[in-house]
């Protein structure tokens, strides 16, 4: 906010945000239960790539048919939930699931991490395209298209949370986090949806819809892998890194050392996708 013509931090207490969607009481010893942002950002994240990717497979050449993705949705939720799930307990939080290691599965808690979530997903494609034997790789290509509306409605939900802020700013701009101390901070949140979420969408979703992309298998998975861990790699320099890791040995944080094989794969997909004959249309 403005005052006086100055500008100060904004204190995050007093903005109408809560965690909790709504909150049912406890009935006959059960509960309470809360639905929250961030489970729903997940179930819009499934719906709306869904919806997203049955509009995508009508376009001539595409790797599956609309029956096969009612099949391959169910690939993709649990590869975005175990791998995410898995990739937060080993990369970030280890020690502590091994002491408890049945909290491993209270979901419900918080935990998960991007980079885990995506190589779940990949996972699926591989999966999904074995059983169904169809194209892995394109069905990736396809995923890849609409997993920045996943990516970026998760980050707002980190902001909703007040979780995952960023450094301090060092000057009187920023968001006051709760639990974060008195210094104003990056809302590296919101840094996060702009770039992971609505920049990277809509590069890929102008390769797709624009271009022959889609039929060069691996091409647009490629992109997504340079451009998220671009994107990933920049914010990180603003976002807090987690408290119980710090900067690793090597100065970086865990993010970004977890995408810099996200990038060299990317960059692998493309000159592989580039140096291959097109596909035709009706591949």
């Amino acid at each position: 906010m403005v005052l006086d013509g100055l500008q100060v931090a904004v204190d995050f207490a007093t903005l109408p945000l809560r965690p909790d969607v709504f909150t049912i009481p406890e009935i006959g010893g059960y509960g309470p239960f809360a639905l929250r942002w961030y489970s729903l950002s997940y179930i819009f994240a499934i719906l709306g790539g869904w919806w997203l990717l049955s509009k995508m497979i009508t376009r001539p050449g595409s790797p599956m048919t609309s029956e096969q993705l009612d099949s391959f949705i169910t690939w993709a939720t649990f590869g975005v939930i175990l791998g995410g799930r898995l990739g937060y307990v080993l990369f970030y939080n280890l020690d502590q699931y091994l002491a408890d290691p049945i909290s491993v599965f209270k979901l419900w808690d918080g935990g998960m991490s991007s980079h885990g979530g995506i190589a779940g997903v990949m996972l699926g494609c591989l999966g999904f395209g074995i059983a169904n034997k169809v194209s892995g790789l394109r069905t990736l290509d396809y995923v890849a298209t609409v997993a920045p509306l996943g990516l970026g409605l998760g980050r707002l939900a980190n902001f909703v949370n007040g979780e995952l802020w960023g450094r301090p700013t060092g000057t009187d701009w920023g968001v006051i986090f709760p639990g974060a101390g008195p210094e104003p901070r990056y809302p590296s949140q919101l840094f996060e949806f702009a770039l992971e979420g609505v920049v990277l969408f809509s590069i890929m979703t102008m390769l797709f819809w624009g271009t022959n992309a889609r039929l060069r298998p691996g091409l647009l998975a490629g992109v997504f892998g340079v451009a998220y861990g671009i994107s990933r790699v920049i914010v990180e320099n603003y976002r807090e890194p987690d408290r119980q890791i710090g900067f690793l040995s090597t100065g970086l944080t865990m993010g970004q050392t977890l995408t810099l094989p996200m990038i060299l794969a990317g960059v692998l997909l493309i000159l592989y996708a580039l140096r291959r004959p097109r596909l035709p249309a009706a591949a």
